[in-house]
């Protein structure tokens, strides 16, 4: 396998595998902790409007419902985690699959947060860092406990990998 197949191969493979151990995660906090799991729908709504010029909502659940929405919010989803893995490798590098290791990726799952904090929550209309949401606090913990989790899902995905490509 060449360089370039492999590593695509290793972040595909480390992508999936944390964004399932993240919505695993999202999963199980509602009978945990009471925390209803993400609405991707609302993710593929913001997306799409941004076809039609809008970037930012006041509230993103009140925006017109767009065709498609949930599909393109899951696909989103998943296409990102693929990137945030390929983050991971172009920082530690591929060798990393050989013998993976739990601080990058956690540190780097961790980073990811800046993406809904600075990104996503702004333009959906929960403010920066969920600064408009009725519990800034705790939505800014759930996303630091989910990005941790991503972080962990990273460092398994790194083993799958390494088991399926090494």
């Amino acid at each position: 396998m060449d360089n370039v197949t492999e590593h695509l191969a290793s972040m595909t493979i480390v992508g999936i595998c944390a964004t399932l151990v993240m919505d695993v995660w999202s999963w199980l906090r509602q009978p945990l902790l009471g925390v209803a799991p993400p609405n991707y729908a609302m993710v593929g709504r913001w997306l799409l409007h941004m076809g039609h010029g809008q970037f930012r909502h006041s509230a993103i659940a009140t925006s017109p419902a767009m065709p498609g929405e949930k599909a393109v919010g899951w696909l989103a989803h998943y296409l990102t985690g693929l990137v945030f893995a390929g983050i991971l490798l172009g920082i530690v590098g591929q060798g990393w699959i050989d013998q993976p290791t739990l601080a990058p990726a956690l540190l780097v799952g961790i980073g990811t947060v800046a993406a809904p904090f600075l990104l996503m929550q702004p333009g959906m209309g929960a403010g920066i860092a969920a600064s408009r949401t009725p519990a800034p606090n705790t939505a800014r913990l759930q996303s630091l406990l989910t990005h941790g989790v991503f972080g962990i899902g990273l460092y398994l995905g790194g083993w799958v990998s390494h088991g399926l490509l090494g």
